[in-house]
């Protein structure tokens, strides 16, 4: 198959989100220090999608994650793990010829100098997905279709099935796209700027960290970047410990059903509003997979319903969870608990400061602990 038939229709979906990538077997240090001299290491699991995937499902939604793995021991862990958290693996396919990806990282933070990661991943089983061997009866059977710039960046042939999945066509569901630029993982030239632009502008749902729009793009500012990727229905800037801002044209309750378009819709569509959400304060354990529970919880907010500010900060209450746990991934707080605290006036969200144990379930908004 090389691709969905034009027109190709989706039946009642039994799934929220869908997200597709490469997920990876990943080594965490016993102690901090240099790779060289750290003597033991853990397992555990990494992959944007996959974390998306595994966010959503802890918080009571109904994810699949599409991938490709080895047919080896690592490849068993990753399905078996990325299931245990309630996460649809039953369309991953496996390689049996290709390896499973894995790697290695320092306990530092990835944005400081000292971060080192070791990637064995070149020619791994996902970097082999594409247009011809992708389930795309599953891909396109949830409501949502999560995709991140990781993907583009693995081979051609996977840069060749974003392209096919971004393609406005009948039958579409949502598309999320987390722009994720990992300079290290791209085959050299200034490729990666305009793919990555090119992939964002044709998504119905952006998110974007502003530094990694100037190093990608070389453009500055949320206004900046919402003038380079005008076409998304929502774009979301990222801006660190500054928030998140939210550009929405036309919003609806939820995700946009799949027969949307024409006039009315492009009327709609026709003005921004534009949402300024501050982040939290939060005694952060590592910073490490903050990105992708800000897109699970804004994500999860989006299938809600719920107002454009909700869906911010119920994004930076799933990226606090993450950042004060030493994992990628954690137990998300109860789904009452964060609407309490999403539910705060400004004042008051403005004074939380979350530190490890937050997201206890039987803790109110007045025990989270202030500055």
């Amino acid at each position: 198959m090389s691709g969905p038939a034009a027109g190709t229709a989706v039946a009642a979906t039994t799934t929220d989100v869908v997200c597709l990538g490469e997920s990876m077997v990943t080594f965490l240090p016993s102690q901090p220090g240099r790779l060289a001299d750290v003597p033991s290491f853990g397992r555990g699991i990494g992959g944007a999608e996959s974390n998306v995937a595994c966010a959503l499902a802890a918080a009571g939604h109904r994810a699949a994650w599409v991938g490709r793995v080895g047919a080896d021991g690592f490849g068993d862990h990753l399905v078996e793990t990325i299931g245990s958290y309630g996460v649809d693996t039953s369309a991953v396919r496996r390689d049996p010829v290709r390896p499973t990806g894995i790697y290695f990282r320092t306990a530092t933070d990835r944005g400081t100098d000292t971060h080192e990661v070791a990637y064995y991943r070149a020619g791994s089983a996902a970097s082999a997905m594409s247009p011809a061997n992708v389930p795309y009866e599953e891909l396109f059977a949830g409501r949502v279709l999560h995709l991140s710039g990781i993907t583009a960046a693995l081979s051609d042939d996977c840069l060749a099935l974003l392209r096919e999945l971004t393609t406005a066509r009948p039958g579409r569901p949502l598309v999320s796209f987390d722009v994720n630029h990992r300079p290290h993982l791209w085959r050299g030239g200034d490729a990666d700027a305009s793919v990555l632009l090119e992939l964002a502008r044709r998504a119905d749902l952006v998110f974007v960290g502003e530094d990694e729009a100037e190093q990608a793009w070389g453009i500055v500012g949320a206004e900046a970047i919402r003038a380079a990727v005008p076409e998304p229905a929502v774009l979301v800037v990222k801006r660190g410990s500054a928030g998140a801002t939210v550009f929405a044209r036309g919003l609806r309750p939820g995700p946009r059903p799949s027969n949307a378009g024409g006039a009315e819709d492009a009327e709609a569509r026709s003005l921004d509003t534009v949402t300024h959400v501050p982040a939290l304060h939060v005694d952060v354990v590592a910073a490490v997979g903050a990105g992708d529970a800000f897109a699970a919880g804004f994500l999860s907010a989006t299938l809600r319903g719920l107002p454009v500010r909700d869906r911010a900060r119920h994004g930076h209450l799933m990226a606090a969870a993450v950042l004060t746990v030493p994992g990628d991934l954690t137990e998300p707080p109860a789904r009452d608990h964060a609407d309490r605290l999403v539910a705060l006036d400004d004042d008051a969200w403005g004074r939380l400061r979350l530190g490890p144990g937050w997201t206890a379930a039987d803790r109110a908004p007045e025990e989270v602990r202030t500055p």
